[in-house]
């Protein structure tokens, strides 16, 4: 089976799109406002997950509909956000972030044109595998998950100077809100691997 490894490029982006928020908000408040915001759309990720890990006979087709599913509640965060503003520390992550996923959509919306005309076969899937549209939504998830290593990289730096001195803040739970709210360690080991045909044993 091709598909049975679903979850990590589906849910890390629900996950990291939840990161992406916060106004005239202390960090406290901010990650209070965006935890309640992942409770959400981590439950809707890991149902879209399970649903996926229980097609025995996993389509093309079916693939686009999780493609646009996965689009559905990436969507109901940004709503959710959009109103949020980042705090000054990690005001820039915002934009950092939100550039990477407005690539994305456009990207991942590609590759469900391209899935929803694939037929069911070998062929049918090793064309889609080396598909250009596959290329770029494997780039993408690569792009992303470097946006969550930069974060962490940004937020280790600001620990540093003291930033966090004066807010009733540990440091430590920062690392937390990257690696549950921002769902860096959803990402695969290996982004080049997403959905390839055929699927190597080191497939994530």
């Amino acid at each position: 089976m091709i598909i049975k490894r679903l979850a990590s490029p589906v849910l890390c982006l629900a996950l990291l799109l939840c990161g992406c928020g916060g106004g005239e908000l202390s960090l406290t408040e901010y990650t209070e406002r965006v935890n309640a915001i992942e409770v959400h759309a981590s439950e809707q990720g890991e149902e879209l997950a399970a649903n996926a890990e229980g097609i025995d006979d996993f389509t093309p087709q079916d693939l686009q509909a999780i493609l646009e599913q996965a689009r559905v509640i990436r969507v109901e965060v940004d709503e959710a956000v959009d109103d949020i503003d980042p705090p000054d520390q990690i005001a820039d992550v915002h934009n950092l972030v939100f550039d990477w996923h407005a690539d994305f959509v456009a990207i991942e919306e590609a590759l469900a044109i391209r899935a929803s005309t694939t037929p069911h076969t070998a062929a049918g899937w090793t064309d889609l595998s080396d598909s250009p549209e596959m290329a770029a939504y494997r780039s993408a998830i690569a792009d992303g998950k470097q946006v969550c290593l930069d974060f962490q990289e940004r937020l280790d730096a600001t620990e540093a100077r003291g930033a966090f001195a004066d807010t009733p803040w540990i440091p430590g739970e920062m690392k937390e809100v990257v690696e549950r709210v921002l769902g860096c360690v959803w990402f695969p080991d290996n982004p080049e691997d997403v959905y390839r045909y055929p699927p190597t044993e080191a497939t994530p």
